[in-house]
């Protein structure tokens, strides 16, 4: 069938073996553009290449990384992230994204899972690495400071303002650690020789919850990242071009911001605007006053945050041509609003850690708010009933993908990769969804008990361990409920030994859980609603 918005049904996947080879060719073409910038200093592609080329042989030469081997990142938006993953991608290791936020027993649960041997990590969270470090098998540690790619003055002042005027590195040992600026200035190593990466290779370990409460890496691929890449990069030909500035709030080590970031938009020799905290609004919005942009990466909860503020709503948006939402539902209000206010349509798309991520996305061209737009390129989308069995447009059932951005699997768990991956290469999202009469396909529900805050994945059982280990807490069941601000929000009920105080126990939360993951409201009952083999039943809940 033939829809009349649909994308074109092909991409060149072969024209490139890696993405680190996609990046040269990139690096060659837009050299003395600039890549990145981040606090008013810029990163063109030939500073980029340069200072990766002197990482990646400290990496080979002096630590012994080889192709395949792990390296965790855990840094907010800033310069070192583009430096230290290129250099990654050039000797062929294998890139883990840590949420900087994580608490000692979130990063050590992932250090162990990934097999990571090495962690680059800003100062200000080096306390988290400290506290875990002696129990996971990383054997070397780079500590770098926010400010260490920038230039001399700039970087001597802002190091010194964050570390000993506002406080903001806490302290920390980490015996034998590194500083990257240290390596930085090393000239006396001999060049890293490239790995000559190929599709099958694998590219990057992506964290995302499970449903038994433990997080999975999602084995994303060269092929994976090339494909969605590309993909993108068609959906929006003709739109995008070089030398075009986007904002990028969103952090690169979550997957959305990953490739449209770190990659779609780097092939496309635009730059990328970094804001490592977007939640310092007065700081944020001070940047857009002063940075024309072209095109905004966002999701919801960010987007209703700006538009409640008056100095966002007098921004010129003159070039403003793209925005693009994802990682949670847009609602009608925010994209209205945003229109209204930017002249600018938001195009939503879907997409999951484990489709590298983006799965669909509304065409400039053919917006329709209230869907997820139409599949990419290369892309087959089917929704599916109890059986597995394709069902017709209008009837609702899991939405199934099929594509080149598929991953290939959880890493080290294939008992978990076949219940979500089908025979013929299916990858059943969980998602509950709908297609409709022209092509457009629509979410109407999750499956899975998964909760969506601001677009980060939270899964109740990690939460309810959590709560349940409490000495004073017999049962403890989590679901999300609805919030304004950030889609949904988490919820626990629980049952009691003895009266809780409610700011204790949010104190347990927060020493075991990132931010977003601990509740914001608490309901105590005598007992919880059960099946009659006694589980709990999370949707009577809700």
């Amino acid at each position: 069938m033939e829809f009349p918005n649909a994308p074109a049904t092909s991409i060149e996947l072969d024209r490139y073996t890696s993405v680190a080879d996609l990046f040269d060719e990139s690096i060659e073409h837009f050299a003395d553009q600039v890549a990145f910038a981040n606090f008013g200093a810029e990163l063109t592609y030939r500073d980029l290449s340069a200072k990766a080329d002197r990482v990646a042989p400290w990496l080979q030469h002096e630590v012994g990384v080889k192709a395949g081997d792990k390296f965790a990142l855990m840094l907010p938006n800033c310069l070192q992230y583009p430096v230290f993953a290129v250099a990654l991608m050039r000797i062929g290791a294998v890139l883990v994204n840590v949420n900087p936020l994580y608490t000692p027993r979130e990063l050590a649960h992932q250090l162990n899972d990934s097999e990571a041997i090495g962690i680059l990590v800003l100062a200000n969270m080096a306390e988290t690495v400290d506290a875990c470090i002696a129990d996971t098998p990383v054997k070397t540690v780079v500590v770098t400071e926010l400010a260490d790619i920038m230039p001399t003055p700039k970087r001597l002042f802002m190091n010194f303002a964050v570390k000993h005027i506002k406080k903001m590195v806490p302290p920390f040992e980490l015996a034998g650690h590194i500083k990257l600026i240290d390596i930085l200035r090393r000239s006396d190593l001999p060049p890293a020789t490239r790995h000559k990466g190929q599709h099958d290779d694998v590219l990057a370990l992506q964290y995302t919850g499970g449903t038994t409460g433990v997080s999975k890496g999602a084995v994303l691929t060269n092929r994976n990242i090339l494909a969605n890449m590309m993909q993108i990069d068609l959906l929006f030909d003709g739109y995008v071009r070089p030398g075009m500035t986007a904002i990028a709030p969103l952090p690169m080590y979550h997957i959305f911001s990953f490739v449209g970031h770190m990659m779609w938009l780097f092939k496309c020799g635009c730059t990328s605007v970094l804001i490592t905290n977007p939640r310092d609004m007065p700081a944020f919005l001070k940047l857009l006053e002063r940075t024309p942009f072209d095109i905004f990466i966002g999701l919801n909860t960010l987007f209703v945050g700006l538009l409640k503020q008056e100095r966002f709503r007098k921004l010129d948006f003159s070039r403003l041509m793209l925005t693009v939402s994802g990682g949670m539902a847009l609602t009608s209000k925010a994209a209205s609003e945003w229109e209204s206010v930017t002249g600018c349509a938001i195009c939503e798309g879907y997409g999951l850690t484990e489709t590298s991520p983006v799965v669909t996305v509304n065409p400039i061209e053919g917006i329709q708010v209230g869907t997820i737009g139409l599949p990419l390129a290369d892309t087959d989308c089917v929704i599916l009933d109890e059986d597995g069995q394709a069902l017709p447009p209008g009837a609702v059932g899991e939405l199934a993908v099929k594509g080149p951005q598929v991953m290939r699997g959880y890493w080290k768990r294939p008992e978990a990769t076949a219940e979500v991956m089908s025979p013929d290469g299916y990858f059943k999202t969980g998602d509950m969804g709908m297609l409709l009469d022209d092509g457009y396909f629509k979410i109407v529900d999750r499956k899975k008990d998964m909760i969506l805050v601001s677009g980060f994945n939270v899964y109740p059982n990690e939460v309810e361990d959590v709560l349940a280990s409490h000495p004073d807490i017999l049962e403890a069941a989590v679901v999300g409920v609805p919030d304004d601000a950030q889609g949904e929000s988490v919820k626990a009920y629980l049952v009691v030994e003895q009266d809780v105080d409610i700011e204790a126990l949010n104190d347990w939360c927060r020493e075991r859980l990132t931010a977003y993951k601990v509740p914001r409201a608490f309901e105590f009952r005598d007992e919880l609603p059960k099946t009659n083999v006694g589980k709990v039943l999370r949707r009577a809940l809700r």
